[in-house]
């Protein structure tokens, strides 16, 4: 019987069409898009939708002893803010708060960058030292020196009574307290700047320095004229972030004076807190928070406006 043999159904691998791979730019598009989708999903909804509705609710007269109080109001707590005189104080206050701190902030770290600013191995302890007060939590700053300013535990009243100087009662006089959340905040965070500017002037290049002290420039001159143009860049970006931060400056508040005495020290944040927390207007300490958030917006383009400008030292 003879066999009969029969063709392979299967075609050459040859004839297989294949698909053409993609192009090298669409593969590292979809894995960045990959990487980033679950960190940009946890943004959204940490940051995204408290904000919506953050600025959804300041349209609401919402209280919360009155649940069915979440309707749509209109301008009605932003009217209302515009005759509050206690927000205008809270304004005035926050505002000699961030002024005095941040400008004292860059005063000592800029002093100090500049006196530390050495290659030698004797100042490395030094500037660890003063790292301490930035990493300490801010509930422990804000207890030390609330303890630091009651009269009868002071030690800077026991000092000052050494030297037959007046005690003040420093968080109960109305033109003290604030002073003492000033001092408070510059000596936890001016190592923050003094961090950044020693950073900076490591960094700096030599040959201008060398140039202008070759012509005849003196140190002042120096400093004046090469060193702070081209700190410029990093002072604003110190002076942003510094700015930033006392205007969230909180915790000092809560703990060492309760925005007292009266309304002395009570900041645009904390008369947020009091509004929504305290006397339940969710919708009104809304529409203080959006002013906040408008107001440190338009300051921080103002700073990096500014920051864009090109620095000649020539």
């Amino acid at each position: 019987m003879q066999r009969v043999q029969t063709r392979p159904t299967t075609l050459p691998t040859a004839a297989i069409p294949r698909r053409s791979p993609l192009p090298w730019a669409r593969q590292r598009r979809r894995v960045f898009v990959a990487f980033l989708l679950p960190a940009a999903i946890v943004l959204f909804v940490v940051t995204i939708l408290p904000s919506i509705f953050l600025i959804a609710t300041s349209f609401t007269p919402f209280d919360l002893t009155k649940p069915n109080s979440l309707t749509f109001a209109g301008l009605r707590n932003y009217e209302q803010l515009l005759r509050d005189d206690r927000f205008w104080n809270s304004t005035w206050v926050q505002a000699r708060l961030s002024f005095w701190t941040v400008s004292l902030q860059m005063l000592f770290g800029l002093g100090l960058a500049v006196l530390l600013n050495s290659r030698m191995r004797a100042l490395e302890a030094v500037r660890t030292a003063f790292i301490v007060p930035m990493v300490l939590p801010p509930v422990v700053v804000a207890l030390t020196w609330k303890i630091l300013f009651t009269p009868d535990v002071s030690p800077i009243n026991w000092l000052l009574g050494l030297l037959r100087l007046p005690q003040p009662a420093w968080l109960v006089d109305p033109t003290l307290a604030l002073w003492a959340l000033i001092i408070a905040d510059v000596w936890q965070w001016f190592p923050f700047v003094f961090l950044m500017l020693l950073a900076a002037l490591q960094m700096m290049p030599e040959e201008p320095i060398e140039a202008a002290r070759i012509d005849g420039a003196s140190a002042l001159q120096v400093f004046r004229y090469i060193t702070l143009p081209l700190l410029r860049p990093v002072l604003l970006i110190a002076v942003l972030f510094r700015l930033i931060d006392s205007i969230k400056a909180f915790p000092n508040i809560f703990i060492m004076t309760g925005g007292g005495p009266g309304i002395a020290t009570e900041a645009t944040n904390y008369y947020a807190y009091l509004q929504g927390f305290s006397y339940t207007f969710i919708g009104f300490s809304s529409a203080i928070t959006v002013v906040m958030l408008v107001t440190t917006f338009a300051m921080s383009c103002t700073i990096l406006r500014t920051l864009g400008r090109t620095v000649d030292v020539e």
